[in-house]
């Protein structure tokens, strides 16, 4: 299932600037809505979890940029000793509705996807799914992405997802900068920023940052997918990891 964009779209014209805490801003304007639209996990992030729950089992998994918690509900029905981070407190409510309605174990934590607060080698898995994209300049999706083999345990994977230049709703075949309108019951727009990758340059940003190694990197329903493991990880010989997705 891809994230699905609901309005139109337009290149930005200064991709470099951008205010502190927009990100958090924007999904707090538009939280309530946003959540109300995101009932299901990806069938893409069931095949992840649940390939390495029947495999190896789960350990302490992280969802990051949880949105209303529906991937971080799957990792904690999956065994994972689950927690939840985004940088929207109105998203962050959302989950904890959704926990409290579901009943399911997890931490729900405010954070940056550049810099979170947690100890090297904490996870086992992670989730990174949809936020990334967000994320400006190219200096903090890089930092960003370091902070998986930072927080990963050797050998831990984690699965990243990005829009891609593949979907049917941008006319690019090269990496661009674009924004995206929310529109709001009512009519309202908020516009939120995407970094749209083709799929060679999504596999280059992967294999650019120290730490990580991609496994393998496809396209599904207009999203580039990555699992990936810590650097110098045998991971992709103990079972057949490219067949997750």
């Amino acid at each position: 299932m891809s994230e699905e964009p609901e309005s139109s779209s337009t290149p930005t014209a200064d991709p470099e600037h951008r205010a502190a805490g927009d990100v958090q801003a924007v999904y707090d304007r538009i939280a309530d809505h946003f959540a109300s639209t995101r009932a299901y996990a990806w069938p893409e992030v069931e095949s992840f979890v649940t390939a390495i729950a029947d495999h190896e089992g789960l350990g302490r998994a992280l969802d990051l940029g949880c949105g209303n918690g529906r991937h971080t509900e799957l990792l904690a029905e999956h065994g994972a000793d689950a927690i939840g981070v985004d940088v929207s407190r109105g998203l962050l409510s959302a989950a904890a509705s959704r926990q409290r309605d579901h009943g399911f174990a997890a931490d729900l934590v405010q954070g940056d996807a550049a810099t979170l607060p947690f100890a090297d080698d904490t996870f086992g898995q992670i989730v990174y799914v949809a936020t990334l994209h967000h994320l400006r300049p190219e200096a903090t999706r890089r930092r960003s992405l370091a902070e998986l083999g930072r927080l990963l345990e050797p050998g831990g994977l984690a699965l990243v997802s990005a829009w891609s230049t593949a979907h049917d709703r941008f006319d690019a075949e090269a990496s661009v900068d674009t924004t995206v309108e929310w529109t709001l019951p009512g009519g309202e727009t908020v516009d939120r920023y995407y970094h749209i990758y083709d799929p060679d340059a999504f596999w280059a940003a992967l294999n650019a940052v120290e730490g990580i190694d991609p496994l393998t990197v496809t396209v599904s329903s207009g999203n580039c997918y990555a699992v990936v493991t810590t650097a110098d990880s045998d991971t992709a010989t103990a079972w057949a990891v490219e067949s997750v997705l």
